[in-house]
């Protein structure tokens, strides 16, 4: 028996419908019913379809249910994941601990031992592509490695991020006498004919190269950002030393606004914290904890400096290596909304 159509639409609806739609399949069904609409037979409604009558009657009974969108395509849904969330939360946990090289047998986790590990630990079996699919659901992607030194103590680390509000606070009152207050970080990276290569796009199998020298002529960037007002100061300079330090710390006061006063973060390399090392007035040194540069987001500064604009290069000579070098530090400042993307930290502005 003919299964009439519902009667809240009408032919003219369903053609304005399939004009407007973006998906094809959906205004091929919506013009289908249209012409039964309007007194075509279904033979005649599966000829503008092209296709056959039972899936005009199958389009028939998604359009009276669930009106034009019935007429959409959906992905099945296909089968059950296997994992459920207790799986997830202990393969996150598991992936943030890393493995035990005595135990497990490797120093870093692969699909293959993850795959290994949930059927050990749960008797869940999966595919590596299954797997990979959820690991990078869960948020995870495979980076590179900083290097972290083995003495490093955490403990530092968490009480310099809880007490720097209380150290802002107190330079407020007694060294910067109630001026405004701008937070500055500050490093120096060697740039040299012994230049970097970073990874680049190329197609599966192969291994893409880039030129490399190995004569070691070389310089120092001394570079400072103050990320919340997305400004830098910086020298090229042929060598790490107090005096170099010194006229830094120069260009730096330069760079802070009139009236305020700097909050400069630094590690403890010997120029930093030299009794010689003349520092300006309106500027109060802040050394960071031993053996943590991921504090100091100026590393981050020459990681992008490197990726786009110093390494893969040949430098003729030393005036080369500091005309890059000048050059590439020009466009940095010229782009604060960079600095304030890279540089911003939470624990340093986030009170």
């Amino acid at each position: 028996m003919p299964i009439p159509l519902r009667s809240d639409f009408d032919a003219p609806q369903l053609r304005v419908l399939a004009r407007k739609t973006k998906n094809a399949p959906q205004a091929r069904r919506l013009l289908a019913l249209a012409a039964i609409y309007e007194g075509a037979s279904r033979t005649a409604a599966a000829r503008v379809g092209d296709v056959t009558l039972q899936i005009v009657r199958d389009w028939v009974f998604k359009f009276n249910a669930q009106g034009p969108a019935g007429l959409i395509d959906r992905k099945p849904p296909g089968q059950p994941s296997r994992l459920t969330d207790a799986h997830r939360s202990a393969l996150a946990a598991t992936i943030e601990s890393g493995p035990l090289p005595a135990v497990h047998g490797v120093v870093r986790w692969r699909l293959v031992d993850l795959i290994q590990w949930l059927w050990d630990e749960h008797r869940v079996p999966i595919s590596k592509q299954t797997l990979s699919r959820e690991v990078r659901a869960l948020g995870y992607r495979k980076l590179s490695t900083r290097p972290r030194h083995h003495a490093k103590s955490d403990a530092a680390v968490a009480a310099f991020k809880k007490n720097f509000p209380a150290r802002v606070a107190e330079i407020a009152t007694h060294e910067a006498n109630g001026k405004p207050l701008e937070i500055w970080f500050a490093d120096e990276a060697r740039i040299g004919q012994k230049n970097k290569i970073t990874r680049r796009w190329a197609k599966r199998g192969t291994r893409p190269s880039a030129p490399r020298d190995l004569r070691t002529a070389s310089t120092y960037i001394f570079g400072a950002i103050c990320p919340a007002q997305g400004k830098g100061a910086g020298l090229v300079l042929p060598r790490c030393t107090t005096e170099a330090m010194t006229l830094h710390l120069a260009e730096i006061a330069q760079a802070v606004a009139p009236g305020a006063h700097a909050v400069l973060l630094l590690d403890r390399a010997g120029w930093h914290v030299s009794r010689k090392l003349q520092v300006p007035a309106n500027i109060t040194l802040v050394p960071l904890p031993a053996k943590a540069p991921e504090l100091n987001p100026v590393e981050n500064i020459w990681q992008y400096l490197r990726e786009n604009w110093i390494s893969n290069r040949i430098f003729t000579s030393y005036t080369d290596i500091l005309d890059h070098c000048c050059a590439a530090w020009t466009k940095l400042v010229d782009q604060p909304w960079t600095i304030m993307s890279i540089g911003l930290r939470d624990w340093a502005y986030g009170f």
